[in-house]
């Protein structure tokens, strides 16, 4: 165990954000993704005093897998695919585009149940931070970054507090820069890192990311 929850994740990795002096945190953007990432950019958004907002992308699950990712769509429609995942799992076509669908349907779902009828925020112009409680594979956040990269971020970062070294190679592909508290080589799972690292549910995610009145 590294973190005892959520919310301590949340602290420390706005602590190491906000030693960042490159960053207007005034005007920057926090964009967790749910769920357990809504809760961990809700307080790093305290802490570094930026906007928090929710953005929605979704895993394509491996079909006999469901926890493996082996891909994401992004909440534009855009899809990240995993072709080496794909190809040793010899996923057809046909079951692929299922999964796509099923992605895409959980978007939608999950964007009515968090934003509502809640515009998008503004993207352009700004830092924006993506946040998520950990990255395994790195697909849902790679889906999420290029969906945010096209719409003209001044700078795109990503914040996690848990990552493999290989997945973070990964990321640092995507986003001008990445910043994680923990790299453990011998990586199962996320929540092997969490104390309490209990399903969060939608309720839970709406409150946290409540606008401020």
């Amino acid at each position: 165990m590294i973190f005892q929850d959520r919310e301590e994740a949340g602290r420390l990795l706005g602590e190491r954000l906000a030693e960042l002096t490159s960053v207007d945190w005034p005007g920057a953007l926090v964009l967790g993704i749910p769920r357990g990432g809504v809760i961990v950019a809700a307080a790093v958004a305290r802490r570094v005093g930026a906007s928090l907002d929710i953005l929605v992308p979704a895993k394509i699950r491996a079909p006999s897998q469901p926890e493996l990712a082996i891909g994401a769509v992004a909440p534009d429609g855009s899809v990240y695919l995993d072709t080496q995942a794909i190809g040793i799992l010899s996923i057809s076509p046909e079951l692929l585009a299922a999964q796509i669908e099923e992605a895409r349907r959980e978007i939608d779902r999950r964007t009515r149940v968090y934003r509502g009828e809640r515009e998008p925020p503004r993207v352009a112009g700004r830092t924006v931070v993506l946040v998520d409680d950990g990255v395994a594979t790195g697909a849902t956040i790679i889906a999420a970054a290029r969906a945010m990269r096209s719409q003209g971020p001044s700078q795109l970062l990503i914040g996690v507090p848990v990552a493999p070294p290989v997945s973070l190679r990964r990321l640092a592909a995507e986003v001008d820069q990445v910043v994680c508290l923990a790299a453990p080589e011998r990586f199962v799972a996320v929540g092997q890192w969490y104390g309490d690292f209990d399903q969060v549910g939608d309720d839970e995610v709406r409150r946290a990311a409540e606008p401020d009145p």
